[in-house]
């Protein structure tokens, strides 16, 4: 993949040695959203990028980063692959990740990244995008709907081990 430019920024696959920058955003991110109490531990959300990125399961699955113009800060990051909703094809894509670093919004960051998510997911043969969505999140899902993704009708209810729910809905989009 190559690297994308619009207005003052950049989107390119990742690398081991940005996931410090990736999970600080990431923890900037679940602050924000008022889940500062359940935050794992900085190293550990570090390490989990770093194999993600170093070691995915399969080289399908990608992490992709959006950067200022002068390609040292990282101003967002995307996890996408296949998708593992069972009712969904084996050409279906999922965005499984998508922040961008609070501090930076309204930028042009996350349209860059979306763009580049997109032409990724089209390049490694997917022809949809699917996006599960939390019910609350409405500037997330106007982005979304405004660059063309739609709900498709599903929807869950998802936890974690402190007993915390949190209901989303499926976007998705063609990519052919």
């Amino acid at each position: 993949m190559t690297s994308q430019s619009a207005g003052a920024g950049f989107v390119r696959l990742a690398m081991p040695k940005e996931a410090a920058a990736i999970a600080a955003i990431q923890r900037e991110s679940w602050h924000d959203q008022g889940l500062a109490d359940e935050l794992p531990d900085p190293a550990q959300i570090e390490q989990a990028w770093r194999e993600a990125i170093a070691t995915p399961p399969l080289a399908i699955y990608r992490v992709l980063i959006a950067q200022d113009d002068t390609r040292t800060a990282v101003r967002g990051f995307a996890a996408i692959g296949p998708s593992d909703d069972p009712d969904c094809a084996v050409d279906d894509a999922l965005v499984g990740e998508f922040v961008v670093d609070p501090r930076h919004l309204h930028e042009g960051h996350g349209s860059r990244l979306l763009n580049a998510v997109v032409d990724t997911l089209r390049a490694d043969g997917f022809v949809r995008a699917t996006w599960w969505v939390a019910t609350t999140d409405d500037p997330l899902r106007a982005f979304l709907e405004a660059s063309g993704w739609a709900p498709d009708g599903a929807h869950r209810e998802v936890g974690d081990e402190q007993g915390i729910k949190a209901r989303q809905i499926r976007l998705h989009t063609a990519l052919k």
